[in-house]
């Protein structure tokens, strides 16, 4: 660089200097370079260590160079100040993102609906169906108990009939019973009196007329008298007997017809009807008398089972 000094008499100027291009390239080469620098630094910071291998060489039978030639001094201009290296952005994780819903048929989802509401119509059906059946299970059983309880009903009511009809047939039974006891009783009470009358007055003698008075004398229809009514106070029903059985009695009797005893001289072979004559007999005291007045003292009548009424 060579510097010129201002002429004789006039002002001093400074010198225009020739070298502002390489000045300019020259900050523009270490701006460079020291971004390069920054950058081998940043990069050197985020990457692993290399390891390094050095041979070690022995440099004394080596001579010595000889010294480089001294490059002019310049001044360099201040190093501007590195900037600083901005934080990286935190690292933002997107959501994932949901895939979209496969696209529907619509006649396949027509169809899905229909089918849905096919199966709810059914199964409102079969509970409808099912109500149904249960009420009518209901019904049938309440019926049920209803026809039990009328039944139960029914028999209770035919079995106290049943028992009050036994009981009336035995107060019957004992009664007619005790009827015929006491009318025993009074014919036999009756006949012990007649018996003593009879025996008083053959004791105090008897004529040939009284004896001829008392003389069996059969008169048909007297007989025929006696026999009917006796035949009505029978009550016999033992059905169908094979052939016509007759029971045979012989009745003693007072003056006034009054019955004194009954003694069954032929028996029919059953006793049932038998017993059952025999009551009629009893039934029919007094007897009717004869067209005089007259009675015979003994008679004998039999009966014939087909001939009652």
């Amino acid at each position: 660089m060579t510097m010129k000094h201002a002429t004789a008499g006039g002002p001093y100027r400074v010198p225009k200097r020739d070298d502002r291009w390489s000045s300019i390239g020259l900050a523009a080469a270490m701006h460079a370079g020291l971004l390069f620098f920054l950058w081998v630094g940043v990069a050197w910071q985020n990457t692993e260590p290399v390891a390094v291998e050095a041979e070690v060489w022995d440099m004394t039978t080596q001579t010595a160079a000889p010294p480089a030639p001294t490059p002019p001094q310049v001044k360099p201009e201040p190093e501007p100040e590195p900037e600083p290296t901005p934080a990286p952005p935190p690292k933002v994780v997107a959501p994932p993102v949901e895939a979209p819903p496969p696209a529907v048929d619509p006649d396949i989802a027509l169809q899905k609906r229909k089918a849905k509401e096919k199966a709810e119509k059914e199964r409102v059906e079969e509970e409808k169906a099912k109500k149904i059946l249960e009420q009518k299970k209901l019904e049938d059983q309440r019926k049920l108990d209803e026809k039990k309880k009328l039944e139960e009903k029914r028999e209770a009511e035919e079995k106290a009939k049943e028992d009050k009809a036994r009981e009336e047939k035995k107060a019957a039974e004992k009664a007619a019973k005790a009827k015929a006891e006491a009318e025993q009783k009074k014919l036999e009470k009756q006949r012990a009196a007649d018996m003593a009358r009879i025996m008083g007055t053959a004791g105090a003698g008897t004529t040939g007329t009284a004896a001829k008075a008392t003389a069996p004398r059969l008169d048909s229809g007297y007989v025929a008298a006696i026999t009917a009514k006796i035949k009505s106070n029978i009550a016999y029903g033992g059905g169908d007997t094979a052939g016509n059985p007759r029971a045979e009695f012989k009745i003693e009797q007072l003056p006034t017809g009054e019955i004194i005893s009954v003694r069954k001289i032929k028996s029919s072979g059953i006793p049932a009807y038998d017993l059952a004559v025999e009551a009629a007999i009893a039934k029919s005291s007094p007897l009717p008398k004869k067209k005089d007045g007259s009675v015979e003292r003994e008679i004998t009548a039999g009966f014939n089972m087909k001939d009652l009424p």
